[in-house]
């Protein structure tokens, strides 16, 4: 199975510029083989907590429908993050779309201190099942908890998917944190990040891919957009940096 991180430069709270940049980045994939696609934390309106409340979509916003015709026609399954309305306030969200299958949605359950004035925790973790595999989402300032990663292992994940928003200082915890998650729990890891500016940081790229005994495989720069993406039957990534 292909597993593919996707990087890109998103538009504070324009959804359609976003979306649209979306799709390219999905066909860039698809070309290289991508079978599972992740994009990074609140990847359809860029990292932006203040914006959360006003941009807060539902999980059936038609507005998505264009996600579930490209993993049908693509045959892949694919992650976006964006703000979701919920009971209390407002969710960062991942839904995850597959072929002729309803959408599964996850919601980050640990919250950042900075998080907490904009947003609710979710409460149930997810595993996502694609070519008969178990992946299970994690987003952001979660996947650097050890106890997250812990407990995915023991529901029998066998591929951690972060989708974060990192700053150059997030991003060199995540380059000493996650090799450590996959050693100990026997897990791939693929960390997608974006690039440009996050709310009141810059976020730094590096997007990567781990193999399940921690040994960095791949990963794109700190400004460019592009793709990582992890083969796990012959253990080996590739990053690609898409130019448009």
């Amino acid at each position: 199975m292909k597993l593919c991180a996707v990087q890109h430069r998103p538009v504070a709270g324009d959804v359609a510029s976003n979306i649209a940049k979306h799709l390219a980045l999905l066909r860039f994939a698809v070309r290289h083989g991508a079978q599972v696609v992740c994009f990074p934390e609140l990847s359809l309106t860029g990292y932006e907590p203040r914006l959360a409340k006003v941009l807060a979509m539902d999980a059936a916003d038609v507005r998505l429908d264009v996600f579930q015709a490209c993993s049908e026609r693509d045959g892949v399954h694919l992650g976006v993050g964006l703000p979701l309305a919920a009971v209390g306030g407002v969710q960062i969200d991942m839904v995850w779309f597959a072929p002729g299958a309803p959408r599964l949605v996850y919601a980050k359950q640990r919250l950042h201190a900075d998080e907490l004035p904009y947003f609710v925790a979710g409460r149930q973790q997810v595993l996502l099942r694609a070519e008969g595999r178990r992946c299970a989402p994690a987003i952001c300032y979660e996947s650097l908890q050890a106890d997250h990663a812990a407990a995915v292992a023991a529901l029998g994940a066998e591929v951690y998917l972060a989708s974060v928003a990192k700053p150059a200082r997030g991003v060199a915890r995540a380059r000493a944190h996650y090799p450590v998650v996959a050693q100990a729990h026997g897990m791939g890891v693929l960390m997608a990040n974006c690039v440009g500016p996050s709310d009141d940081f810059v976020s730094a790229g590096q997007s990567a891919a781990w193999n399940a005994r921690g040994v960095l495989l791949a990963q794109l720069d700190a400004e460019s957009e592009g793709v990582v993406v992890l083969d796990l039957a012959q253990d080996v990534a590739n990053a690609h940096r898409f130019d448009g």
